[in-house]
């Protein structure tokens, strides 16, 4: 069986399983989130998450191992799924593990009846810029100093169901 040919500069395709945080979940999630953000989220914020019912995290990793190779957080409010959060391990990066997460989370939106998806990202985070506008979001903003702990701007982008 031949793989498929890896983007030029980006690992092979990791086989992935994306699946519901649960509890269990935590420890790893924090793992990937002190790697994944100069200033991240605490343990208390994730768990706060896992209780709200119109909060899902989903986690990627391999499948029937507890190992977590990126994980997203988004919002369901209405008609609309909000992208909280999306992190990769730095080890995983460029192995389609944050594409795959923003697919799952796409197309649980639509399962629910989601007619626009948002989210902010950093003005210099130019790879995931490009995800998103890959997988069909446009920019329509920006938020001034939107990431405090750098006083960076927010690119606000959207996309249709």
């Amino acid at each position: 069986m031949r793989m498929p040919r890896p983007e030029p500069g980006a690992e092979p395709r990791l086989d992935l399983s994306i699946r519901r945080m649960g509890p269990s979940d935590l420890e790893p999630v924090m793992r990937v989130e002190r790697l994944a953000f100069k200033s991240p989220w605490s343990a208390e914020l994730f768990q706060r998450e896992l209780l709200h019912d119109w909060s899902t995290i989903l986690i990627a990793g391999p499948p029937g191992e507890p190992d977590v190779y990126g994980f997203l957080i988004y919002w369901s409010v209405h008609d609309e799924v909000h992208i909280l959060n999306i992190a990769t391990d730095p080890l995983h990066r460029r192995r389609r593990v944050a594409r795959r997460l923003m697919v799952a989370a796409l197309e649980q939106g639509r399962a629910r009846g989601a007619r626009l998806v948002t989210l902010e990202v950093r003005r210099s985070n130019l790879p995931a810029i490009t995800l998103y506008r890959d997988l069909g979001f446009r920019a329509v903003g920006i938020r001034p100093n939107y990431y405090a702990d750098e006083g960076e701007d927010a690119v606000v982008m959207n996309l249709d169901l």
